[in-house]
Order: C-alpha cells, then structure tokens, then sequence
C-alpha cells in the first residue's frame, strides 16, 4: 500500500484534489487483494476554505503530518480585484508551503501536480530541467517563473518519471488514471474508471 498525501490551502479548487482523492480512495477496493493506496489531506491550517466556501477538515498539519509515498499538490487561485493574489498564487510564495513541499518531496517515490499546482512545485525548485503543465490560462505565467522548465499546452499530463503534472481541474482525474495504470496495471485503472463511470478514461 502506498500512501498519497494531498495537500490543501485556502481557495483551493475543488475538482483539483476531490478528483485524484476519488480516484485513488476507491481504487482496487473491488478487487481480492488490499486497497492499493491510503490517501489522507494535509494542511498548514486546521481548517481551510475551499472554492466556493467549501469548509475542510485536513487530516492532519503540516506540523503533524506523516511522510508519504506520494504526493500531490493541488491548484485554484488567481487575483482579487486589488491585485491581492489567492490559493496557489498566494501559496507559491508562501515559504512554509514551499518547504514543505520540498521536505515532503525529497523522500517521495512520486510528485505529482494539478493545474496550477504546478506553480508551487516551480518555485520549490522540483520542476528544473523537467517538462510540465498547468491550466491553459496560466500557461505564460507558469513560463514566466519557470524558465528552467518546458511548459507544454494543449496536453492533459506530463510524465518525468517521478514527477508528473496535469493540465487544469478535470485533467488531473486523467492524470490519476494514468498514473494508477502505471503503478497498477490498465486492468485496475479501467475498472476504477467504471465504477466511477468515468468514460472519457480509454486506458491512453
């Protein structure tokens, strides 16, 4: 069993985590053998608010929080009318954020990214020499601090091996597919995909 942390902060687009937690919560669970993967949130806060005033309960905090065998980072954010940002905007320059996620990733088997996700993992220095993506609005941003990075659009997820990033929102569910057919086989991702009836998953 492999345990994947989700880490949450304020503004945090729903889909961006929800998705991949669907996907790698039920995994396996129909099949004979144990669930393949534990998947817990975690948080600098107690409490965050999610898009659209979705209160969350993290599992646990930064302070508290275990090592995992994976881990993703979530997207959702932009800027308020006075030019204040928000979310992964506000996150990507959030030092007790970035260092996290750098001491998180270091011993990770796998980071992984949604959307603007990828930000964070940038400018924590986990993206240099790699390819990656993010939501097609914030593509030129993204190459702006990235430029030791290929960023590519029009692509729902980007495979490094051991680093791999989505595309925005809904992309990060291909993502997740992907990456348990990878650990796992097609079997499990299609039969995954089926139980969620999620058709636009083929196994590609």
């Amino acid at each position: 069993m492999r345990t994947l942390a989700i880490v949450l902060f304020n503004e945090v687009e729903v889909l961006d985590f929800a998705g991949p937690f669907e996907v790698f919560s039920v995994a396996g669970l129909r099949g004979p053998g144990a669930a393949p993967f534990k998947v817990f949130t975690v948080a600098e806060q107690a409490q965050i608010s999610a898009r659209n005033g979705l209160r969350i309960l993290p599992d646990c905090t930064f302070d508290t929080c275990p090592t995992a065998d994976m881990i993703l980072v979530p997207g959702g954010g932009g800027y308020h009318p006075d030019g204040s940002p928000f979310g992964s905007r506000r996150e990507m320059y959030n030092p007790v954020m970035l260092e996290w996620v750098q001491k998180m990733a270091a011993s990770a088997e796998y980071v992984l990214s949604v959307c603007t996700g990828s930000m964070i993992l940038a400018n924590a220095g986990l993206l240099k020499g790699l390819k990656t993506t993010t939501h097609f609005k914030a593509i030129d941003s993204l190459r702006q601090i990235a430029s030791d990075t290929e960023v590519l659009d029009g692509v729902r997820y980007v495979d490094n091996g051991r680093v791999i990033c989505s595309a925005g929102v809904s992309a990060g569910i291909d993502m997740s597919y992907y990456v348990l057919s990878k650990l796992h086989g097609p079997e499990m991702a299609l039969e995954t995909a089926r139980y969620t009836q999620y058709d636009h998953w083929t196994g590609s």
